[in-house]
């Protein structure tokens, strides 16, 4: 059992529950990129102690470089089932890294049946499936998020976890081609509430519901960028005058 965990609106874990399998290249990745993110790129965790460690969950992530899925999972103990473009598993060797590293294709423009059910199957699994409801890159504060991922957060029933990442656009922002050193922070939020859960199933404005998760998100992000962000705007403000 789970002890003191917030309400999710998820039945209580039992001695069924299930914990994601990490394979041989997994830890080879996770252990390849251990030593760099954790001292180059100076992550930082908060909220850790938020994710269930015995059952699937969904996590509901910004997007602020490629490098994300890497900063996501690896000050985690347990494999990260990522959601990516399907154009990436045509690439030679990437897309056989994407096929054993539990990554499930999507294309860009739907969140298709074929990868519902995929994760789906992740998560009684015992995966944790990370989805990007931005659909590209961002830099700073998440943008506008496509409400495709409420299509898996109303079939599932395991903990939703918004998540965000702040300073990845700076380890690596558009067009660049090396990892610059810079500190990234990931902030795990607490999962959902049972009521949170109630309104992303029952209620039918999937714009506003986006937007709500996106608020989720944003909150976490300003709680370690806000004083960054205002300086910055506080920058733009005067040069605009």
């Amino acid at each position: 059992m789970l002890n003191d965990q917030p309400e999710t609106g998820v039945t209580a874990v039992t001695e069924t529950a299930k914990r994601s399998p990490r394979n041989f290249l997994w830890l080879f990745i996770h252990c390849l990129v251990y030593l760099p993110f954790r001292f180059w790129c100076r992550t930082h965790v908060i909220g850790r102690e938020h994710i269930a460690d015995n059952m699937g969950g969904i996590m509901l992530v910004n997007h602020q470089s490629y490098l994300d899925p890497l900063f996501v999972a690896v000050r985690l103990t347990r494999a990260v089932s990522y959601l990516a473009r399907d154009s990436l598993f045509r690439v030679p060797v990437l897309g056989w890294i994407c096929r054993s590293t539990y990554v499930i294709p999507i294309s860009r423009t739907a969140f298709r049946g074929g990868s519902i059910r995929t994760a789906m199957d992740r998560l009684e699994q015992g995966f944790l499936v990370s989805i990007y409801p931005e659909g590209t890159r961002s830099g700073g504060v998440p943008k506008t998020f496509r409400p495709g991922f409420l299509s898996l957060v109303r079939r599932a029933n395991v903990p939703v976890y918004p998540v965000a990442i702040v300073g990845a656009d700076k380890v690596m922002p558009k067009g660049a081609w090396f990892i610059r050193p810079a500190k990234v922070t990931i902030i795990y939020g607490e999962p959902l509430s049972e009521d949170d859960i109630a309104k992303l199933k029952s209620e039918t404005d999937d714009k506003l519901l986006a937007e709500f998760i996106q608020s989720k998100v944003t909150d976490l992000y300003m709680s370690v960028a806000a004083p960054v962000v205002n300086k910055e705007s506080g920058l733009n403000s005067k040069s605009d005058s």
